[in-house]
C-alpha cells in the first residue's frame, strides 16, 4: 500500500472530535505533501515529526491550533484559519483562574509580546490591503518549528529572521547582506551578530519614521555597543536624544542603517573620505573641521582624547577646589554668626540718631543706585531661565529633564530661550564694561585703583579674610569691613571669568560652521566641557554660597532687600560696613547719601520679588543636585 492510500485509511479511520497528532501527521508527516493555494500554486503543508516534538508546541495537540478543522479529509477550498492571539490568551486565562501563573510564567511572557503586537505596525493592516495585517505570528515564526531561548535549534532560527524579514522588505534586506551585521549572519552564521529584530525589536516594530521608532533602534545599538551610546549620549546629540526628541543625529544617521560598513572601510558614511558628506546631511554649511569631531569621545581616556581628559580634569579641579574653600567658609560663618546671635552679641543697637543729632531719623543709606538694581534683577533672572534651560539638557537623564523641555516646547525653543537670554545677560555684562570704561577714562588721572570705594582686591581683603577666619574659630573679634567686603569682590569678579568663558564657548557651539572653519573638530568637545561646567559652578555658586552670604546666612535670614531697594537701615549699615561709615561720620559725608526709607509698596514688591527669585533658585538647585549625584552614581 502506498503511503498516500495508507495516509487516507487511516484517516478514514481517525475519530473526528480531537484527532490525535499520528493521525495528523500521517498527511502532513509526508515530505512533499501540499495542497493547493489560493494563488493556484503548492502550498507546503509537510510538518517535520522530530522537529515539531521539539518545540515549545510539540506537546500541544494539531487541533488545538487549528480548531476548525471539523471532518477529515478536511472540505476542499476552505481556508483554514489559525489565531495564535486568541489560543495564548485564553491559555493565559486559564492559567490565572487556576493559579497557575508561576507554573506558567513563559507564557505570561508570551501575552505581553502579543499586546505589544497588536500595537505595533504589522498588526494593523496596510493601505492597499484593508482585510488582513501586515505580517501576522506565523510570517515570522515557523508555528510548528518554535524552541526556548539557549538551544541550538532556536539559534539556528535566529540566523533565518533577516530571510523571514526580507519576503517583505527585499530592499531592506539586500543592503543588510552587504553590511558588516549581514555578513556575520547571512555568510559566517554568527548567531550573536545583529539581524532585524535587535534593531527594530521583535514585537512592537513601528513605523521607523516615528520619532518613537528612531529613539527605540538608538537606544537598541547600545544593547551590543555599550560603551559607544554612553559616550554618544554624553554629547548634545544624545542628551536631545534622552530627552524624547529624534531631530538630532543618531547612530544610524552617522552609521548608516541596512548597509552599515566598519569604520576603517571605504564604503562607511563615517570613513574620512566620506565623514564631512555625512555631517552635511544635518549641518548644510559644514567645513572640514567637523570630520574630527569625537561623537564617543569620552572624558575617561587620556590616550585618545588627550584634550577632552585635560578639559575635564581642569573644570573638575576648579568646581572642588571652589567648593571646598566656600562650602567651609560658609559652614564657619553660619556656625559662628549663630552662636553670636544666640549670645545677643550680634548686631548691636547703634544710636543713629544722636550721632547725626537727629538729621537722620526715618533716613537709610543709599547703597545701589536704581541702574545697579535693575541690572542686578535682568542678571539673576536671565542667569536662571538659562540654568533652567541649559541643565535641562546638561542632565537629560533625570527624571525632571523631560518634564522641564516638554513644559518649555522641545529643545528647539528651549534653544531659543536660552540664546535670547544669553544675548541679555551679554548685553548687561558689556554695558557695564562700557560704563567703567567711561568712568575709568573721564577720570584717569585721579581713578581711585585700589581705594575703599574701588572693587579691585587689595592687600587690605586678605587681612579681612585672615580676620575672618581667626573669628570663625575664636581667636579675634569680628572684622569690620569698608565699602565692598571680600566675599562681594568675588560675586563682583568671578562672573568676569565665568561669563567670558560660558559666553566664549556658548558661541563657538552656536555657529557650528564658523567656529570649525578654523578650529578643529575637538574644539567642539572641549567647549561643549567648559560650557557646562563652568555653567554648573556658577548655578551650584549662586544658589548655595551668594544666596547664603546675602539672605541666609543669621543677621541676615530670611532675606535682605537692599540689592532690590537700594538702601539699607543706617545700624544695619554700620555693623556690615563699619569702617565705612566710620569715615563717612568723620568727614561729615553720610549725609549726602541718606535717602527715605522705602514706601511701604516698595517694600513689599521687593520682598516678594526676592522670595519669589530665591524659590525659583532652590528649586533649580534641587534640579541641579538631582543631576549631580545622579553622574555620580552613574558613573
Amino acid at each position: 500500500m502506498s503511503p498516500f492510500r495508507l495516509a487516507l485509511f487511516l484517516i478514514a479511520e481517525a475519530e473526528i472530535g480531537t484527532p490525535a497528532n499520528a493521525t495528523c501527521l500521517a498527511c502532513h508527516g509526508n515530505e512533499g505533501f501540499a495542497a493547493p493555494g489560493t494563488d493556484g500554486n503548492p502550498r507546503p503543508l509537510h510538518v517535520i515529526k522530530d522537529k515539531f516534538g521539539k518545540s515549545v508546541h510539540g506537546k500541544r495537540a494539531c487541533q488545538e491550533c487549528h480548531n476548525d478543522i471539523t471532518e477529515i479529509p478536511h472540505k476542499p477550498g476552505v481556508t483554514h484559519k489559525v489565531s495564535c492571539v486568541t489560543c495564548h490568551e485564553a491559555l493565559w486565562e486559564a492559567a490565572k483562574s487556576e493559579n497557575k501563573t508561576a507554573e506558567n510564567a513563559r507564557l505570561g511572557v508570551v501575552v505581553q509580546q502579543i499586546d505589544k503586537y497588536m500595537k505595533s505596525i504589522h498588526a494593523r493592516p496596510n493601505r492597499e490591503d484593508q482585510s488582513r495585517t501586515n505580517a501576522t505570528c506565523y510570517n515570522c515564526h515557523e508555528p510548528h518549528y518554535i524552541y526556548t531561548n539557549g538551544s541550538p535549534e532556536r539559534a539556528q532560527w535566529r540566523l533565518s529572521v533577516p530571510n523571514k524579514c526580507g519576503k517583505c522588505h527585499a530592499s531592506e534586506r539586500e543592503q543588510y547582506a552587504t553590511s558588516v551585521h549581514g555578513k556575520a549572519v547571512l555568510k559566517d552564521a554568527n548567531p550573536v551578530a545583529a539581524i532585524c529584530s535587535d534593531c527594530h525589536t521583535t514585537h512592537d516594530v513601528e513605523d521607523p519614521a516615528r520619532d518613537s521608532t528612531k529613539l527605540a533602534i538608538t537606544k537598541n545599538c547600545g544593547n551590543c555597543h555599550q560603551d559607544s551610546l554612553k559616550s554618544y549620549t554624553e554629547t548634545y546629540h544624545g542628551q536631545v536624544n534622552k530627552l524624547g526628541y529624534a531631530h538630532t543625529a543618531k547612530c544610524f544617521d552617522c552609521h548608516g542603517s541596512h548597509g552599515i560598513q566598519r569604520v576603517d572601510d571605504p564604503k562607511s558614511k563615517v570613513h574620512p573620505s566620506n565623514r564631512l558628506q555625512t555631517c552635511q546631511q544635518c549641518h548644510k554649511g559644514a567645513t572640514q573641521g567637523f570630520t574630527t569631531f569625537e561623537p564617543h569621545g569620552t572624558t575617561h581616556d587620556f590616550r585618545r582624547y588627550p584634550y577632552i581628559w585635560i578639559a575635564s580634569k581642569f573644570m573638575l579641579q576648579l568646581l572642588a577646589g571652589t567648593f571646598a574653600f566656600f562650602w567651609t567658609h560658609t559652614a564657619l560663618w553660619f556656625y559662628r554668626e549663630y552662636k553670636e546671635r544666640k549670645q545677643r552679641k550680634s548686631r548691636p543697637h547703634v544710636l543713629t540718631d544722636e550721632l547725626l543729632e537727629g538729621k537722620a531719623k526715618g533716613k537709610q543709606y543709599q547703597r545701589f543706585p536704581l541702574i545697579w538694581r535693575i541690572a542686578h534683577v535682568t542678571f539673576a533672572v536671565s542667569l536662571m531661565i538659562l540654568t533652567l534651560t541649559g541643565m535641562s539638557v546638561f542632565y537629560a537623564e533625570t527624571n525632571w529633564a523631560p518634564v522641564v523641555m516638554h513644559t518649555l516646547g522641545g529643545p528647539k525653543v528651549a534653544a531659543v530661550i536660552h540664546r535670547t537670554f544669553a544675548v541679555i545677560f551679554a548685553f548687561v555684562f558689556f554695558a557695564q564694561l562700557i560704563y567703567f570704561a567711561q568712568r575709568i577714562f573721564r577720570n584717569w588721572k585721579t581713578f581711585e585703583w585700589f581705594g575703599p570705594n574701588s572693587l579691585v582686591p587689595r592687600w587690605q581683603d586678605l587681612w579681612d579674610i585672615v580676620a575672618m577666619f581667626k573669628w570663625f574659630f575664636g581667636l579675634g573679634p569680628r572684622p569690620v569691613f569698608d565699602r565692598w567686603t571680600y566675599w562681594e569682590k568675588f560675586d563682583y569678579w568671578a562672573p568676569f571669568w565665568g561669563v567670558t568663558i560660558i559666553g566664549f564657548t556658548g558661541l563657538m557651539l552656536w555657529v557650528p560652521n564658523v567656529t570649525a572653519s578654523f578650529l578643529p573638530g575637538w574644539a567642539f568637545n572641549v567647549a561643549t566641557i567648559f560650557h557646562g561646567e563652568e555653567a554648573l559652578l556658577a548655578a551650584l555658586f549662586l544658589f548655595t554660597v551668594h544666596f547664603f552670604n546675602n539672605h541666609f546666612r543669621p543677621d541676615k535670614f530670611p532675606l535682605d532687600i537692599v540689592m532690590f531697594t537700594g538702601s539699607m537701615p543706617l545700624e544695619e549699615f554700620k555693623h556690615e560696613h563699619t569702617v565705612e561709615y566710620n569715615r563717612l561720620v568723620a568727614t561729615g559725608q553720610l549725609e549726602k547719601y541718606l535717602v527715605d526709607a522705602p514706601s511701604r509698596p516698595m517694600t513689599l514688591g521687593s520682598k516678594i520679588l526676592g522670595f519669589a527669585l530665591i524659590a525659583f533658585g532652590l528649586l533649580l538647585l534641587v534640579f541641579v543636585l538631582i543631576g549631580v549625584f545622579g553622574a555620580m552614581a552613574g558613573s
